[in-house]
């Protein structure tokens, strides 16, 4: 009788295993032909925020750094929160000079800003924080190569400021885990903040950024999976873009990065 049992322990564990790596052992393959589908260079990289397994398209793509761009209203959104330079319910007056998207052209809390990514409201927040301040906040959160250079409010899109979709990943994966130093009420007014999008009881959180460097454009998309409120995949994608009409692809992408690994639930 022992050994029937042990025999089928062995068995259904072997199944099992077998299951597993089966599900995502072409994961890679199949995450490095999702920017080559749409004709574009890039990077997609996934992990695990269970077992911290990652998967990466390109894995010395994923390695290179770029301008964070607005994914860094991430950090900077945390850092001016637990600072106390602002409050979840502030609203920034706009100061009816023109500016570069007409969503940007009203007065705007930081769940809006963050919406429509407004490049102001997160520079005066930046200049609130203080320049010697935010590089000592880099350094503590080990974000990118933590430079910021001397000018405080546009350091994440003009440099010296840049992270690679690695770090990118692992930095948001810490952002969704809590394992940074911030106190529970940030991360909770953070994930009010972030625009989401609800797959049955699965939420993705994330936050886009687009800039052009040197001629090419430059699109990311970083954020979360959690499952009825427990954080289970990060995502990180970067992008070389054609033209502003691409934009819908940084998520797209995102999405279709994490279906590969059925962490979306559908």
């Amino acid at each position: 009788m022992r050994w029937i049992l042990l025999c089928a322990v062995w068995f259904l564990g072997a199944g099992w295993m077998r299951g597993v790596p089966d599900a995502l052992a072409d994961a890679d393959a199949r995450l490095a032909a999702l920017p080559r589908v749409e004709g574009l260079e890039g990077c997609v990289v996934l992990l695990n925020l269970v077992d911290q397994t990652r998967f990466v398209s390109d894995e010395a793509a994923c390695e290179k750094r770029f301008r964070p761009a607005s994914t860094f209203k991430v950090p900077n959104a945390l850092i001016a929160l637990e600072s106390g330079v602002t409050r979840e319910a502030e609203i920034f007056p706009w100061d009816r000079q023109p500016r570069h998207l007409p969503a940007w052209e009203k007065d705007l809390n930081l769940k809006e800003a963050m919406a429509v990514s407004a490049v102001p409201v997160f520079q005066e927040i930046a200049r609130r924080i203080g320049r010697e301040p935010m590089r000592e906040w880099l350094v503590r959160l080990d974000y990118g190569n933590h430079a910021i250079g001397e000018v405080v409010d546009r350091f994440w899109l003009d440099g010296p400021l840049e992270i690679s979709p690695n770090e990118q990943v692992a930095f948001i994966g810490h952002v969704a885990l809590g394992r940074l130093p911030f106190s529970p009420e940030t991360f909770t007014a953070l994930r009010r903040l972030l625009p989401e999008e609800s797959f049955g009881k699965v939420r993705l959180l994330g936050k886009t950024g687009f800039v052009p460097v040197d001629g090419q454009m430059h699109g990311w998309y970083v954020g979360w999976v959690e499952q009825e409120g427990a954080p289970t995949w990060a995502v990180a994608v970067h992008l070389v873009l054609r033209d502003r009409q691409q934009l819908p692809v940084r998520q797209a992408l995102a999405r279709k990065a994490l279906r590969i690994v059925g962490a979306l639930g559908d």
